[in-house]
């Protein structure tokens, strides 16, 4: 039956007296979702969310003890960790009697979470627990004294500086000359609009607003100096949605770093917004709120590792990696790096016959036949991808085409075929893999080959150099996106390596004869010169690894990238030079 379709309150009373003030919507039948707010937030934090979540769902949220229109004890002692639990027990006793419940809780509200989670006594009244801008502080404590015992001082300085409001919290008198005297509501209003970029209505904050601050404050002062000095090695019995936002002021992300070692069934999320993910992101809190909630309650909630860029090669194991271009040459060569890595493949080239080669001698690897300057066709990969695969963390666009020859001997044909595969093929295994990316939350790396022809003028490649000039900086803009995201984008430009791109280049205004005759001189040229495709791959992976923004490979490259920054005039001249074979 639809629960309480008017949206009034209602009030809860907890085991100690206190009441809370409770709202819920959706269907009673459905899955019991729980909400609890943060710090110094209300109820209404969560109304962009439930107004986004499907009916089916039975979503609860309370103003916490000391904040809206619930009670607010005075003493300290009644904001312990303990009375906290109480709380949530009442709430779920009243509107989910006998039935576990899915809790859901942003900042002080994850972190009540994190304890409900790791208690006994809510082994079996809880079913999972989902944490957004919401640290342990068991698991931080921890972490703070494993750096301190290996003497990491300034280290462990540097993770607390985004926390100094803690200071001010704890400080006798600091709550009351901070929220009263400090911070006004318009004040609040304009930080959150232009700082944390988030929606504010008419109402926000809340009339309630500098009491939730003071009262909020006994959180703090009860339950973190306590924890702080003796965290608990406390294991999770539920599975757990960590939902991490990489522009958040307030909590360093190395707040997370022990959370796969406390929580056996882990779920982990990528947002790119600040502390106030819920309002800022709401329909994608939510979306991931209900896949979570029905992935448990199916049973088939699965673990996630979210990417953690520059982390290293140690990573790849495991990974779902795709690779276009992957039939011969750098491609194949990438592919085959990863795979001793450790990473799961995908393999997409338009030679169908090459890459199920490729495929066949790869444990695991999966073969796909496509053309990348096809934007139809490339969906369609998308998709059959996506449907029976997943989302890859890794995406390397290195497909792509060689056109030698004057730009006036060059025609529009000729333009149209290698933007279409060397630009376009890019653009749309970025966007198509990178949205889903974004979308799954759990970062990634995308890798675009391009060339030193990108920053070397050639009189003999003007549409190479041109279109691979366009990868790297749509690489760069890239990167500048999808960054906040978890999303690192990296472009590799290699020099002169033997690839099977010298044998199919094109040469314009060159007959038949000419054009093998150039074909296979450059290739003699470039086999002798003996940088091969593993080398460069080898450094991509790596550059997956480290996160590099510009993989430049091979000595000429790296010569050719310096004249370019520091001596710009010089590679000009070199690029009158007619290098064509006679």
């Amino acid at each position: 039956m639809p629960a309480d379709p008017d949206g009034t309150t209602r009030r809860v009373r907890s085991s100690d007296g206190a009441e809370l003030a409770v709202r819920e919507s959706g269907d009673r039948d459905g899955p019991t979702v729980v909400f609890i707010h943060g710090y110094p937030d209300t109820k209404e934090m969560w109304n962009a969310v439930l107004a986004r979540l499907p009916e089916r769902f039975h979503a609860v949220a309370y103003d916490v003890r000391g904040a809206g229109e619930s009670s607010r004890p005075r003493r300290n002692a009644a904001y312990d960790f303990e009375r906290l639990g109480d709380d949530l027990l009442a709430v779920a006793d009243a509107f989910a009697p006998g039935k576990p419940v899915h809790l859901v809780g942003h900042d002080w509200g994850g972190v009540q979470g994190w304890e409900f989670a790791t208690q006994p006594r809510f082994e079996g009244r809880l079913a999972s627990f989902t944490a957004i801008a919401a640290p342990s502080v068991d698991q931080v404590a921890i972490a703070g004294e494993e750096l301190l015992r290996r003497g990491r001082v300034l280290r462990w300085l540097a993770r607390l500086r985004r926390s100094w409001y803690i200071g001010v919290l704890l400080t006798p008198g600091g709550p009351t000359l901070f929220w009263r005297f400090a911070w006004s509501r318009e004040r609040w209003r304009w930080a959150l609009r232009n700082l944390e970029r988030v929606p504010v209505g008419d109402e926000d904050p809340r009339p309630t607003f500098s009491r939730d601050g003071i009262d909020g404050a006994k959180l703090y002062r009860q339950n973190m100096p306590r924890r702080a000095l003796r965290p608990r090695a406390a294991t999770a019995h539920v599975p757990v949605q960590l939902v991490v936002p990489t522009g958040d002021r307030f909590i360093s992300p190395d707040y997370y770093e022990l959370a796969e070692r406390y929580v056996p069934r882990l779920r982990e999320r990528i947002v790119g917004s600040g502390h106030w993910a819920p309002r800022a992101q709401p329909e994608r809190i939510a979306r991931w709120i209900e896949s979570f909630v029905e992935d448990v309650e199916s049973g088939t909630a699965r673990e996630s590792r979210a990417w953690r860029r520059g982390a290293g090669v140690a990573q790849l194991r495991g990974r779902l990696a795709l690779v276009t271009g992957a039939a011969s040459g750098i491609g194949e060569a990438t592919a085959r790096e990863l795979a001793a890595h450790g990473a799961r493949l995908l393999l997409v080239d338009r030679d169908a016959a090459g890459v199920e080669r490729v495929a066949g001698s790869i444990d695991g690897a999966h073969a796909f036949a496509c053309d990348v300057s096809d934007e139809a066709a490339m969906e369609r990969l998308a998709g059959s991808v996506l449907g029976e695969h997943g989302v890859p963390q890794i995406v390397v666009n290195n497909a792509g085409i060689g056109i030698a020859g004057a730009f006036l001997d060059t025609g529009f044909e000729e333009w149209r075929r290698i933007v279409s595969i060397n630009l376009m093929g890019v653009v749309y295994g970025s966007r198509l893999f990178g949205r889903a990316m974004l979308e799954q939350g759990e970062g990634g790396q995308i890798v675009n080959t391009a060339s030193a022809a990108a920053f070397a003028p050639s009189r003999a490649l003007p549409a190479y150099s041109t279109t691979k000039a366009a990868v790297l900086m749509l690489s760069e803009c890239l990167r500048a996106e999808l960054e906040p995201w978890g999303i690192g984008v990296t472009a590799a430009c290699p020099g002169f390596v033997a690839t099977n791109i010298t044998r199919t280049t094109q040469w314009v205004g060159r007959g038949e004869d000419e054009q093998r005759r150039l074909s296979e001189y450059v290739t003699e040229r470039y086999q002798r010169r003996n940088f091969t495709p593993d080398r460069v791959a080898a450094e991509i992976v790596e550059a997956i690894g480290s996160d590099r923004p510009v993989a430049v490979i091979t000595p000429e490259a790296k010569l050719m990238r310096a004249l370019s920054r520091f001596a710009p005039g010089v590679l000009r001249r070199l690029a009158r030079i007619d290098t064509t074979p006679v």
